[in-house]
């Protein structure tokens, strides 16, 4: 088989294929022909070194990936041959809050998705909706979780809440059909006016340009009659959080995705934003196996597709990565493996 390793860390060019022995799984494994990959913005701190993980020597990157389970070892019950399958983004976290003994993650401190086949372990797999392709399958680990996550781990999302998301990553994309799926007022923030249209035809229901609207947090309460959005959910953290803050009701969520980048190293928020509001922050990081299966069910129910912006074949990972680090996609960046 053949699989991609990060040999060098800091350029696309340390990705590099190598072929060897397609592997069996053990008692209580599955193997997996992977036939598609999704990348996200932590591949990218893997690649410069700046992930809080450190990835361990000659890694198989990428932590997204679907396929088809081709061979189950004999003490395997959650699976069988063909069926379609996602690996999930925290292998051992299976549900309840996570623990640090949970924190290993494909791509990181285990080999990743970027490879023909793969062995997972039962638990770390979960079956995906059958209505997607493997390229919309393999977006669901990271982003679509951690969406989902964002939308239904705190106080109830009940139907007529406003919503406010940042942005047009592939999260802040998977929260705008989410939230509508649940009922909600969506508002999402843009500099683009042809990326504003995209966002509506996701179903937005209002889209704030940010650049014209510097203050865009203030846009965000005319909007909602001076009440403020009910849940933010926070992509840039340090660029954004007092706009966040200020665009927040009055008991508010705050869920924060992002505390630091390479120009501040932390959140900072003033007293005049934070002293006039009852809002609450809440982090998160991506989600368990219970909650990628809580997600699926919701996919399958109202028939909700990921958004791919574009697809590239397995000999174009580097073209692929430096897509995705241009910025310039509207969804998720995906490679078909085979």
């Amino acid at each position: 088989m053949r699989a991609y390793h990060l040999e060098t860390l800091g350029t696309v060019d340390g990705i590099v294929p190598r072929e060897s022995a397609r592997p069996e799984p053990g008692p209580r494994e599955i193997l997996v022909r992977v036939r598609a990959v999704s990348l996200n913005k932590r591949d990218l701190l893997i690649l410069k070194g700046t992930y809080p993980l450190k990835a361990v020597p000659d890694v198989i990157p990428v932590s997204d990936g679907a396929g088809e389970v081709v061979a189950v070892g004999a003490e395997v019950t959650r699976f069988g041959v063909g069926d379609r399958v996602a690996g999930t983004y925290f292998p051992n976290w299976l549900d309840g809050r996570i623990t640090p003994a949970q924190f290993d993650q494909p791509g990181a401190t285990l080999d990743g998705m970027l490879t023909e086949y793969t062995c997972l372990s039962q638990e770390a797999a979960v079956r995906v909706p059958d209505h997607l392709t493997w390229e919309e399958a393999a977006c669901l680990p990271c982003a679509g979780v951690t969406a989902w996550q964002s939308l239904t781990g705190g106080e109830p999302l009940t139907p007529g809440r406003t919503v406010l998301t940042l942005g047009t990553g592939a999260l802040s994309l998977f929260v705008v059909q989410f939230a509508k799926t649940m009922g909600a007022e969506v508002i999402v923030t843009t500099s683009s006016a042809a990326k504003a249209d995209r966002l509506k035809g996701l179903g937005a229901d209002h889209v704030v340009n940010y650049a014209e609207n510097p203050e865009w947090g203030l846009a965000v309460r005319e909007l909602t009659g001076g009440r403020g959005a009910d849940l933010v959910v926070e992509t840039n953290g340090p660029d954004t959080i007092e706009q966040s803050m200020r665009a927040a009701a009055l008991h508010g969520q705050i869920v924060l995705l992002i505390t630091g980048n390479p120009r501040r190293h932390g959140i900072e928020i003033s007293n005049a934003a934070y002293a006039a509001s009852l809002a609450t922050i809440r982090r998160v990081f991506v989600g368990s196996r219970a909650h990628f299966e809580s997600m699926n069910r919701s996919l399958e129910l109202h028939g909700t597709r990921p958004v791919v912006d574009r697809v590239f074949g397995f000999d174009e990972v580097r073209e692929a990565f430096r897509h995705y680090e241009s910025g310039a996609a509207f969804g998720k960046v995906v490679v078909r493996v085979g």
